[in-house]
């Protein structure tokens, strides 16, 4: 006999079904068991007659049944298959769960985080984070979808690369076969998704691990996921263009609502003058409890900045005082490039770059990219860096770039932050199947955790004892 999803059983009345799955709720009457069973195509009554008393919730079972249409005033109008029962024939319990650490039942945010991401495999069966990931699997799908129809090509960059000057801290990973030299993993594929259009593929795209060791907060993580996209021989228009309309087909493919079509383009200058902040909500009181979606483009953004002193990564970036804004992989805009090839007026020079905001919070971030030597080393050389220093950083992409790069430019779109708005969530770890607690400790597992002795002699890295400071 072969499974029948618990969806499907109510196409199957007056005939037996075996199903399988967890016990959702039991309720005892006498002789008479009723539970929940839940599958991932939902939940479903059973009932049984002098069995199922021993069966506890959450626990996984298999049962036979017959299928019956219940009576008019039984119906349940809040489940789909509400207008059914399974008058359950026999059952076999294939794991018998214990008494649980967290409840399944209700939304679970009057658990502690902490507690919640320890059980996270029991804390992801609740309806709501059961929502929240398939809407997010769906609205991916949807984007590779549209990515497709438009001639992208979906490419996979390594995870062990170069530390290079990205905006954040890098994680290291020693080598084992050239001791004393690291990997870097990736804070973007920004360097290779380059390389990509010097390689002639015009149009990739890559749903890309991302790894930054940043300050954690509520919308950001050490490690995220971004839909990664270049295009070559496009104008900033162009790749605006494109990625509003993929956006807007997912978001509508999965139930989201618009506020703005076309999304509106507000300058930099203005969005600070306006809202205070490049990142804004331009949605009313009604609409957020709606959970609407306002989408705008920022652009017209300086290039660089003065460096902010508190700021590690910024002072290993900026040796001269000034630090690039979003990327220094950037071109600046034509009526400033001269400006930029000569380093002056370095403050008021502005970049063809493009953020894209929704409700409050940065969801993606692109630039036309400088496609010669002269203009990034031009850019390296405001922030202070030697000739020496620079070809050591980017000379891999000098020697690219010689080999005749076509102009081109791109954008980051942040799955995790546009899953987290479409769920109409807060936090990043509501719309993230393992996320990490806000100390950077991993779900589940115990980690970051100390290795064996071994292990490290084998890296060639020797760990030195610090005296806490009191």
């Amino acid at each position: 006999m072969h499974r029948t999803l618990i969806s499907e059983s109510k196409n199957h009345i007056g005939e037996q079904v075996l199903l399988q799955g967890w016990v959702d709720i039991k309720r005892d009457h006498g002789k008479l068991t009723f539970i929940d069973l839940r599958d991932r195509s939902g939940k479903v009554q059973c009932v049984g007659y002098q069995m199922m008393g021993e069966l506890t919730p959450e626990s996984v079972v298999e049962l036979v049944g017959k299928v019956k249409e219940r009576p008019e005033k039984l119906i349940n109008p809040n489940i789909p298959t509400g207008t059914i029962e399974i008058e359950v024939l026999s059952y076999s319990v294939l794991n018998k769960a214990t008494l649980l650490p967290i409840e399944v039942q209700g939304d679970g945010k009057d658990i502690s985080e902490e507690i919640r991401l320890k059980y996270r495999y029991i804390d992801l069966r609740r309806e709501r984070m059961q929502k929240t990931l398939r809407k997010r699997s769906t609205f991916s799908h949807k984007l590779r979808e549209f990515f497709y129809d438009h001639d992208f090509v979906e490419i996979e960059t390594p995870m062990l690369t170069k530390s290079t000057k990205e905006g954040a801290r890098d994680f290291l990973v020693p080598s084992r076969l050239q001791k004393g030299k690291f990997y870097a993993l990736p804070q973007s594929p920004q360097q290779y998704k380059q390389l990509l259009m010097t390689a002639g593929f015009e149009r990739y795209i890559q749903f890309a691990r991302c790894i930054r060791d940043e300050d954690l907060r509520a919308d950001r993580g050490f490690e995220f996921t971004q839909l990664d996209l270049e295009m070559s021989f496009s104008s900033q228009e162009e790749i605006m263009r494109i990625v509003e309309q993929a956006v807007t087909f997912a978001v509508k493919a999965v139930g989201g609502v618009l506020k703005q079509e076309p999304f509106p383009v507000i300058r930099y200058k203005d969005a600070i003058a306006k809202y205070g902040a490049d990142k804004f909500d331009l949605r009313t009181e009604e609409e957020k409890q709606q959970g609407v979606l306002a989408f705008a483009w920022v652009v017209g953004f300086p290039f660089f900045k003065k460096v902010d002193v508190a700021d590690e990564a910024e002072k290993r970036d900026g040796k001269s005082g000034w630090t690039f804004t979003h990327n220094p992989f950037s071109t600046p805009i034509a009526e400033h490039m001269a400006w930029h090839l000569n380093g002056e007026h370095i403050g008021e020079i502005e970049t063809a770059q493009y953020d894209l905001v929704c409700n409050g919070f940065e969801v993606g971030g692109g630039s036309v990219r400088a496609h010669t030597p002269e203009l990034l080393s031009a850019t390296f050389k405001i922030m202070g860096y030697s000739d020496q220093e620079i070809q050591a950083q980017v000379g891999h992409m000098f020697e690219a770039f010689r080999s005749g790069t076509p102009p081109h430019g791109g954008i980051a779109l942040g799955i995790d932050r546009l899953a987290m708005l479409l769920a109409q969530e807060t936090s990043l770890k509501e719309a993230t199947a393992f996320p990490m607690t806000s100390s950077g400790k991993t779900a589940i597992m115990d980690a970051p955790a100390r290795v064996h002795a071994e292990q490290l002699q084998e890296l060639g890295v020797k760990l030195e004892e610090t005296t806490p400071k009191t």
